[in-house]
């Protein structure tokens, strides 16, 4: 999830979705509240564990932030080097998951198929938009924090894209992030504190009322965003306010992508070797999931 949520265009919530422990971590997430306060006033810590569920959580955001933090420099590196290629793997992730997703959706609906059909067009409008001007106003970063972590755990809509239209994603992802700037990833953390318990307990109650209308909702977020992960796109380079190029580390900052056709070379053709290997890493995630499901399962 952690690897994802770095990704402009990847979510960690597909990763968790496909992997399984989606529900688990939103229940989770929406055990904050006044039950677990009473716990921690009262010092019953053993109690308020097993109400948080605390160590399924310690081992999801210790694994996030550790992959936050080790491969921010990596892709760095790599979008820099090797664009096509990094966008080509997530590309056949997301392509898969679409599939894999899709298909634990009970019974299909009209509402169902109205659901899905909507995700997608809210995920393609979204792929669409136009991105906003840096901004480090301390507001702005908790509404930043709020709008990337709900959509980070979100299935099919990008944490790290919206913080891209929101102007803030080289400031937080690779800036802030890099260089420990304690005076941006503070009010982005209380941003993502409050934003994780709020939007938690929303989409509980959804996935409780509306199971199948929210996975088909997800799904079609998932198959919209393969707009914004497509491989091969030309560079939109964002401008200040006087209509120049934007700068960050002698570099002019990316805006936007915008998609185009592929050229056919020997690039082109191990870009499909690497969609390959995007779609054969969730068909072996799901089928380590199914292992594990037999042998919870097997007397």
């Amino acid at each position: 999830m952690g690897v994802a949520n770095v990704i402009p265009g990847v979510s960690g919530g597909t990763i968790a979705l496909i992997t399984g422990i989606f529900e688990r971590l939103i229940h989770a997430l929406k055990s904050f509240n006044l039950t677990a306060i009473r716990l921690f006033l009262s010092g019953k810590f053993a109690q308020l564990a097993r109400h948080l569920d605390l160590y399924f959580l310690l081992a999801v955001f210790v694994g996030i932030i550790l992959a936050i933090f080790s491969v921010a420099r990596l892709f760095e590196f790599l979008f820099r080097n090797y664009p096509v290629y990094i966008w080509s793997y997530f590309f056949g992730l997301i392509l898969a998951s679409v599939f894999f997703v899709g298909r634990t959706v009970e019974k299909w609906s009209i509402v169902v198929v109205f659901s899905f059909l909507a995700g997608t067009a809210v995920a393609v409008v979204i792929s669409l938009m136009n991105p906003a001007i840096e901004n480090q106003n301390f507001f702005y970063l908790v509404l930043c924090g709020i709008a990337g972590v709900c959509s980070m755990i979100l299935p099919g809509i990008s944490g790290s894209f919206i913080l891209v239209l929101m102007g803030n994603y080289h400031l937080i992802a690779i800036e802030a992030v890099n260089n420990l700037r304690l005076d941006i990833l503070a009010p982005v953390g209380i941003g993502i504190v409050v934003g994780l318990i709020g939007f938690s307990h929303f989409l509980s109650w959804v996935f409780k009322k509306f199971r199948n209308q929210t996975i088909a909702l997800l799904t079609g977020f998932i198959l919209g965003s393969l707009l914004i992960i497509w491989p091969w796109k030309d560079k939109i380079y964002a401008l200040d306010p006087t209509g120049n190029l934007l700068m960050k580390s002698g570099l002019p900052v990316v805006a936007r992508y915008k998609p185009s056709l592929p050229v056919i070379n020997n690039e082109f053709l191990v870009a499909l070797i690497i969609i390959g290997a995007g779609v054969a890493t969730i068909m072996f995630i799901e089928l380590l999931a199914a292992t594990k499901k037999e042998k919870t399962l097997a007397p």
